[in-house]
């Protein structure tokens, strides 16, 4: 079965229609941390099925119903994600030897605002950042990732940009 996933962070409390549009599009949505008002994750269980982390800067609502880190299989493929992680081969300290030892397929975090998705050959995995979907950080254009995954193959993959915040 082909799964179709949206992939965002850093909302900081944004939702809007745009974005439920893409939400509405997938079979899953991975949110990868600095959420702020649950009213965001609501919205979006309220559609998909939900897979999240929280943020540096999500309270104690946000930590109580959703975890630091989030290791789950999807469609075959093994997936971590967190909001602070890193990306090859700086990976925060927190997730280092963890990575080292037993890496995914897939690496998912946030924080930086900075959309990359690229390969780690030493570690044989695929690190994503969806860059930051809300309108709070210093990023100039609010990004996110879809893409699929079937078989244990991610595929399809697309940036979806918005205008300028």
């Amino acid at each position: 079965m082909t799964k179709k996933i949206l992939l965002l962070s850093d909302t900081h409390s944004y939702i809007d229609d745009d974005i439920l549009k893409y939400v509405k599009s997938s079979d899953e949505v991975w949110h990868a941390g600095d959420i702020g008002n649950l009213e965001v994750t609501d919205a979006i269980k309220a559609l998909k099925p939900l897979r999240a982390v929280y943020g540096n800067i999500d309270d104690a609502k946000a930590r109580a119903e959703f975890p630091e880190q989030n290791r789950f299989t999807c469609e075959g493929l093994d997936v971590w994600m967190t909001h602070i992680g890193g990306y090859p081969p700086k990976y925060n300290s927190r997730v280092r030897a963890e990575i080292t030892a037993n890496p995914p397929k897939l690496f998912i975090c946030g924080h930086s605002h900075i959309l990359k998705v690229m390969p780690d050959k030493a570690l044989g995995l695929l690190h994503m950042n969806p860059g930051a979907v809300g309108k709070h950080g210093f990023h100039k254009i609010r990004t996110m990732l879809r893409f699929t995954i079937e078989q244990g193959k991610i595929d399809n993959l697309e940036v979806i940009e918005f205008n300028r915040r």
